[in-house]
């Protein structure tokens, strides 16, 4: 006999409840039920574990199916939203090793984020636009709002002053980037759908100085860590883009791409192969992002 908790449900009911929360909430609801009494009768008995199979048969159906739900309305007005809060995400992991010179304004640029992350694009414009005014003037050397001791120390997560290897215009290009993006999706009838909460770990990810990539006694390094993000990134774009058939991934990765390629274009003249391998990574991989849904097409009508 199976043994019960003290709701009635048995170990092996659990369990599967477990795995089927790797489903979106929607899907749960219309199908749960359903699909965890197929489980429970196709199981032998006195089994209290899902067999390796069905366990990871479930986890990636369910991550198939959280990508195929997000799939959902306008590809171009959510492609724009994703990409950026990608761009927010990586202007907020620039001032987050300098928090503790820069409470105020870590502290704007996060709520910024936050903003976004919940759609709320007409909130998320101006405390992005004062936050730029800021980092612009930083990575200039000038001092509006209020004075700071420049440079701008960093603290345990970088080894080297705030924007010390970037240039004001990179600066001033990411930030317009995504205030450009906020004005369109703030005109737009339906505002931007909600964002998870992993985004707050890229950001803890990407804002990492260490460990350098690129030493081999180049003046501009770049952060493995953020390498890291960036790459898993645009790989999941690619994922993404194949399995849902829709475009909206390979948009953001577009917006972004800019962004993100914007320190290496300023330092062109000072670039290693490492470097423009690192961009050329990125690049293909969102034009395979631009490619993927078109592939899954044509495989499906085979």
């Amino acid at each position: 006999m199976t043994a019960l908790d003290p709701a009635g449900m048995s170990a092996l009911e659990r369990r599967y409840r477990r795995l089927l929360l790797a489903y979106p909430r929607q899907y749960r609801s219309a199908h749960g039920d359903e699909l965890l009494d197929v489980l429970l009768e196709s199981a032998g008995p006195g089994r209290t574990i899902p067999a390796f199979k069905e366990a990871w048969g479930l986890l990636l159906g369910g991550v198939r199916s959280r990508i195929v739900h997000q799939a959902t309305g306008s590809a171009w007005e959510d492609g724009l939203h994703l990409g950026v809060t990608a761009v927010a995400a990586a202007n907020l992991a620039a001032l987050l090793p300098y928090a503790g010179a820069l409470p105020l304004w870590t502290l704007v640029s996060a709520l910024s984020l936050l903003a976004i992350l919940r759609g709320w694009a007409r909130v998320a414009f101006p405390l992005t636009l004062v936050t730029g005014v800021k980092a612009v003037a930083i990575s200039g050397g000038w001092q509006p709002f209020d004075v700071t001791l420049l440079p701008v120390s960093p603290g345990p997560l970088a080894n080297r002053p705030l924007f010390a290897d970037t240039d004001p215009f990179v600066v001033a290009g990411a930030y317009a980037v995504v205030l450009l993006g906020l004005a369109v999706l703030a005109s737009l009838r339906r505002p931007p759908r909600t964002r998870s909460w992993w985004w707050w770990a890229a950001v803890v990810a990407a804002s990492w100085a260490g460990p350098e990539w690129m030493d081999d006694g180049s003046r501009y390094t770049m952060s493995l860590s953020r390498l890291v993000v960036e790459a898993a990134a645009f790989g999941l774009a690619v994922a993404c883009g194949y399995l849902a058939r829709d475009h909206r991934w390979a948009m953001a990765a577009c917006v972004y791409l800019p962004v993100g390629g914007g320190d290496l274009i300023a330092h062109s003249f000072e670039l290693s192969r490492q470097h423009l391998a690192y961009a050329g990574v990125l690049v293909v991989l969102t034009v395979a992002a631009t490619f993927a849904p078109f592939r899954q097409r044509r495989h499906c009508l085979d």
